[in-house]
């Protein structure tokens, strides 16, 4: 018989949950001071747990506008740890103090669109007249394997940054009878993606995007979270990403969320706990 608890880690990334909650401050002002205490030590143990697990890690974020309080952004690769975090985590103030009022699950995943070598090759073979097998071809297709094998690393088994503003929203491709993504040919798809890529470098070192997928796990296609030091750039990034072709033809877009990244004592403070 199969064992239920057994790790359902995908062949694949990471799965990544993001966790919104309101506290119920009501609530939270019938405990006592010591079971106030209590309960902030018990969320402190189990942040700390959390992030000792392997591959795991857990962002605790104070969310800016009223659709929130509090916020956690957890990366794990088994479902099974996500889902026991997730649980523990929405109880770990005390029963009704933390209402779930939107949640995320997505999987880090490589974009379908990335260069192949065979592209690259042909790029510099039509753009800088590299042939093969000269030192110049050769040392420029090393550097595309490196830069790429830190791309895939980056987007299936990132790092998350401890930049401080970070801004969720999910998006997925029109399906409409008159614009229809998914209707396009892949190489016009792949030429459109190629762009609107071009425009996210021009944001490298001010803005880190972590683009996972959700098909058939969550409501959208993909989750976009943005990492920065300041709420400019993220704003910024968006708005001229809306006049790039893919996301001003094909894209819908959710609810935005932003939050602030913080230490657990500073995060109680803040919140009035």
């Amino acid at each position: 018989m199969a064992d239920k608890n057994a790790p359902l880690t995908p062949e694949e990334g990471w799965h990544c949950l993001h966790l919104f909650y309101r506290i119920d401050f009501a609530q939270w002002q019938l405990l006592s001071a010591e079971e106030q205490r209590a309960a902030k030590t018990a969320l402190s143990e189990l942040v700390q747990e959390i992030r000792a697990t392997e591959k795991t890690q857990l962002l605790t974020l104070s969310v800016v506008t009223p659709k929130a309080d509090i916020a956690f952004m957890l990366v794990t690769p088994d479902l099974q740890a996500a889902n026991f975090f997730e649980k523990r985590l929405g109880l770990s103030l005390g029963a009704g103090i933390l209402e779930p009022v939107y949640s995320y699950l997505s999987l880090t995943e490589e974009s379908e669109y990335t260069t192949t070598p065979e592209q690259y090759a042909e790029t510099l073979a039509r753009e800088q007249n590299l042939k093969t097998g000269t030192p110049e071809f050769e040392a420029a297709m090393k550097s595309f394997a490196e830069r790429m094998a830190h791309y895939r690393q980056e987007r299936v088994y990132p790092t998350l940054p401890d930049w401080p503003a970070v801004c969720f929203y999910n998006m997925s491709k029109r399906r409409g009878e008159e614009r229809n993504w998914y209707a396009l040919p892949f190489e016009e798809r792949r030429s459109l993606m190629g762009g609107h890529a071009k425009v996210g470098r021009e944001f490298a070192g001010k803005v880190k995007q972590l683009i996972t997928g959700s098909t058939g796990l969550d409501d959208a296609e993909w989750g976009v979270t943005l990492f920065a030091r300041d709420t400019f750039q993220i704003k910024k990034i968006v708005y001229e990403m809306r006049f790039d072709k893919v996301s001003a033809d094909y894209a819908d877009f959710g609810e935005f969320f932003v939050g602030i990244q913080l230490p657990l004592d500073e995060l109680f403070r803040r919140l009035q706990l």
